[in-house]
Parts: C-alpha cells; sequence; structure tokens
C-alpha cells in the first residue's frame, strides 16, 4: 500500500498537531545542569529550555513555554530526539534540521520523526517557529547567556 503526498502531508500535520495538544517533555526540570531562553518576537513564541548533561550527552531535555503549534511540536520532538545524544551529535542534527528546513538536507541522514516538520520550508516565515527551540538548545548546551531569539 502506498501513501499518498496528500495522506502523507495529513499524516504530518496531525503528528504536528499531536505535539501541540500534549507536547512531550513539557516540564521544568529541577536538577537541570543548563538552562537557556528563546523568544520568537514575531510570533510571541517564548519557552525555556533545561537540560541535564551527563559526560557530554544529553541525559535529560524539557521545556516550558507558550508559542503556535510548530514552535511547540518542534520543542516536543526536539527534546525526544537528543536525549541520549552527544552534544555534537545535536549540534550536527541541529545543522542537518535547518538544512531540511531552509534548503537542501544532507543525503542520507534519517530524521526520524522530525521529519514532520519539513513542510515548514513552504512557509519561511515558520522555519523561525519550527527552528527556535534548537537556537535555544545550543545556547543552553554552550552556555550562552544572552535569549536565543529568532531576529
Amino acid at each position: 500500500m502506498s501513501i499518498g503526498h496528500g495522506d502523507l502531508r495529513e499524516l504530518y500535520q496531525e503528528v504536528i498537531f499531536d505535539h501541540n495538544r500534549s507536547p512531550r517533555n513539557f516540564h521544568k526540570m529541577d536538577h537541570a545542569d543548563h538552562v537557556a531562553e528563546g523568544h520568537n518576537p514575531l510570533c510571541g513564541d517564548q519557552l525555556t529550555l533545561y537540560v541535564r548533561l551527563d559526560g557530554g550527552v544529553i541525559a535529560d531535555a524539557s521545556f516550558v513555554g507558550h508559542g503556535c503549534a510548530i514552535s511547540t511540536a518542534s520543542a516536543s520532538l526536539m527534546t525526544e530526539a537528543v536525549k541520549g545524544q552527544t552534544v555534537e551529535a545535536v549540534e550536527a542534527l541541529f545543522r542537518d534540521f535547518h538544512a531540511l528546513l531552509t534548503g537542501v538536507p544532507p543525503e542520507g541522514r534519517d530524521f526520524g520523526k522530525l521529519e514532520v516538520l519539513a513542510g515548514v520550508r513552504e512557509f519561511p516565515v515558520r522555519v523561525k517557529c519550527a527552528t527556535l527551540a534548537w537556537h535555544t538548545l545550543h545556547n543552553a548546551i554552550t552556555g550562552a547567556t544572552d535569549p536565543a531569539k529568532t531576529e
């Protein structure tokens, strides 16, 4: 059975809606090693990202805040995707994910569930919504003190 383009788009939209309605890892982490703020003034998206590292590996990640469906779903999907990954692997994933949304994704990269956000590239103004959590994660793990912004 083959899935048509329209069916795939509907499936992707349902995953985004699900992660917006019931975001995963949506809570303040009491024992976070790294915390960073993120803000997208264009859309009003705002989040706080919490990360706990263990020897260069993201042991746990969570977030709180408010934003549009794409921003919330992206943060939810991102926190699931990065747990258990090395900081270096996460930074590479962010670069590749950004390329997926803005241009040509690297060949052979398996984005897993993050693939559902690929359709955002058809709406360039929404790319900032999808990447806010990633910029905030980058700031958290690199120790940047200024809030992550998409402007």
